[in-house]
């Protein structure tokens, strides 16, 4: 089994040769901090837009070598935090057309993937989350009614046989099912924009750290960066800027990836269509089947290191694949036995109130998009539109979406965030053993965990 090597899907494709660093000091109309989804998304449509502005990308790594590289190829319609959390600020039919917007960003990226020539594995079988034990059960049901509010949220309430009959999920007592989502090949999908956008005249240059953003200017190991415009687009590595340690904390999730399953295994589970598959567990999962029918599947390792800090490689803790695989095959007890060939992880920005936010400020001239708690595969491409409207000017229907320029207050010093992220995913961790021992409803500590930190 690989441990680590930044992920699965870079060992698949080859890890990128290393692009060259920032040559010297520079001048540039945008400078973009992070060639990740948010940062070449954002490049894309810039210059699509405006091909005569001169764009650069610095990036420490290489593309795609943080979430954009390492994550579960989720692509679906999911607000981060949730769309009810905008109703109060700023109506329900603004929330609505906040979600109507995401579920045709799905599409988006799909069509751009189409267009650019990019093969990442992507097929849109929606996306499935399942529940198996009562409690589940009550919270699944009780969102099947509560999404009945919505116009565009198109859940489907599958009932026990055809739950089964969609993903034999072991112990299944009902599904939701929503068409909005589409499983991809992260590695693949970055690949393929870093090469869009180097097409189109973009300058990706790597192994460079940007140490401090000022307005209109970038400090870096290599040179300073002036520009017009800046693009932060740094998601869980932000913490490692200068002044901005608290502004998103560093969530760390893990995923493992098992060898291809025999074709009598997938004839019992069932799961044909591209899907994407998830739960109504509090440690959640996230899971895919992958085009060379592997299992991806993935949930909470160390959730978080003290003192904001990031991994490197995505090297991982043994506990972490024991937990991931216990859970995989009690899902599926008829892959049992299948041999795990990697386990990564990497990390997410998760905001004080578990919103995303994409904004800019013209009187620094810094724009960012960011904070997706692990919905970024779809978010950022919203974002990437979103900052080349705020940037050009541009009065169009996504400047006026509840998330744009939306602050959240910052998280709390040491040890006070270490403690409460620790303390969140213990009492969520509890409160799902009492659940699979038979607890009929959600626990009154995974109901205060969530409030004290700030999650629901």
């Amino acid at each position: 089994m690989i441990n680590g090597m930044v992920s699965h899907w870079w060992q698949q494709v080859g890890i990128p040769q290393r692009r060259p660093g920032l040559p010297d000091d520079i001048t540039c109309d945008v400078a973009i901090v992070g060639a990740g989804y948010t940062g070449l998304w954002s490049a894309y449509y810039l210059k699509q837009a405006r091909p005569d502005l001169h764009i650069i990308i610095v990036e420490q790594e290489h593309f795609g070598y943080g979430a954009s590289g390492r994550n579960g190829g989720w692509l679906t319609n999911s607000i981060t935090g949730g769309r009810e959390q905008y109703i109060k600020s700023h109506g329900f039919q603004a929330a609505e057309r906040f979600q109507q917007i995401m579920n045709e960003t799905v599409d988006e990226v799909i069509r751009v993937s189409a267009a650019e020539g990019i093969e990442a594995d992507i097929q849109k079988g929606g996306e499935f989350n399942v529940a198996y034990t009562p409690a589940q059960e009550s919270r699944l049901r009780a969102f099947a009614v509560a999404e009945q509010r919505w116009r565009c949220t198109d859940v489907h309430l599958l009932e026990r046989d055809d739950a089964i009959a969609k993903i034999n999920v072991a112990n299944t007592r009902a599904a939701l099912w929503h068409p909005h989502a589409a499983r991809v090949h992260p590695a693949k999908l970055v690949s393929g924009l870093a090469t869009a956008v180097e097409r189109l005249g973009v300058t990706i240059y790597e192994g460079t750290i940007v140490e401090k953003i000022l307005p209109r200017v970038l400090k870096t190991t290599h040179g300073t960066v002036r520009a017009d415009f800046i693009v932060r687009a740094t998601e869980g590595f932000t913490a490692n800027l200068k002044g901005l340690k608290r502004l998103w904390l560093p969530m760390n999730s893990s995923l493992i990836v098992t060898e291809p399953l025999a074709a009598h295994i997938w004839d019992e589970i069932h799961w044909n269509n591209g899907e994407l598959l998830g739960d109504f567990a509090h440690v959640y999962m996230y899971a895919q089947r992958t085009s060379d029918d592997r299992i991806a599947f993935g949930g909470r390792g160390v959730p978080y290191r003290f003192g904001s800090g990031t991994d490197n490689n995505g090297l991982t803790q043994k506990a972490t694949v024991g937990k991931l695989s216990e859970l995989l095959f009690r899902f599926f007890p008829m892959a049992s036995g299948t041999r795990i060939d990697h386990i990564w992880s990497g990390v997410l920005a998760v905001p004080r109130d578990w919103a995303a936010s994409v904004g800019f400020d013209p009187q620094t001239g810094i724009a960012w998009g960011g904070g997706y708690v692990g919905t970024g595969v779809t978010a950022t491409n919203l974002a990437g539109r979103t900052i080349r409207d705020l940037i050009l000017g541009n009065q169009t229907e996504l400047v006026t979406l509840p998330w744009v320029n939306h602050r959240a207050r910052k998280w709390e010093p040491e040890p006070l965030r270490w403690l409460a992220t620790r303390g969140l995913y213990r009492a969520y961790e509890i409160a799902d053993k009492q659940e699979l021992q038979g607890k009929p409803r959600t626990s009154w500590i995974a109901k205060a965990a969530g409030i004290i930190t700030g999650k629901k």
